[in-house]
């Protein structure tokens, strides 16, 4: 393991999660049903709160970032890679991309999952309101992780 984060949110009652390509966890505390992205609200930090060792971690083009998505007993897990354009550097946002789209928000491209693929049964605890624990790992393939 080349390093860890964690990040603890909460749902909201207009988590949807049916963007086909993205998912989002943000700090900011409201949600309109145009953030069918959005899967976490009031998180303790953005991609510019991350760690300083977590940020060089990821940002390498052969970064892999395990995402572990834990709600009440439910937990999905997140494939993505890193990307030596990520800045890493938005104060309230952390989005997880299918494509290789990267901007300042970027935490990981090409995601194994996206909102519309994450479980039913996490996605109706978030509605609910639930505390939402998201464990970030980023190793680097061959060099012992």
């Amino acid at each position: 393991m080349a390093a860890q984060e964690h990040v603890r949110c909460r749902g909201h009652p207009l988590v949807l999660s049916t963007h086909p390509t993205t998912f989002e966890v943000t700090v900011e505390e409201h949600l309109t049903e145009n953030g069918n992205c959005i899967i976490g609200v009031a998180a303790d930090k953005g991609c510019a709160g991350l760690s300083p060792e977590f940020k060089k971690a990821l940002a390498r083009d052969d970064a892999v970032l395990y995402t572990r998505l834990a709600c009440d007993g439910v937990v999905a897990e997140v494939v993505s890679r890193g990307s030596a354009k990520m800045t890493l550097d938005h104060p309230t946002d952390m989005v997880w991309r299918k494509s290789t789209f990267v901007c300042g928000r970027t935490i990981g491209i090409l995601s194994d999952r996206v909102a519309l693929t994450l479980p039913r049964d996490l996605v109706k605890n978030l509605a609910a309101g639930k505390e939402m624990v998201v464990t970030l790992i980023v190793t680097h393939p061959g060099q012992g992780s």
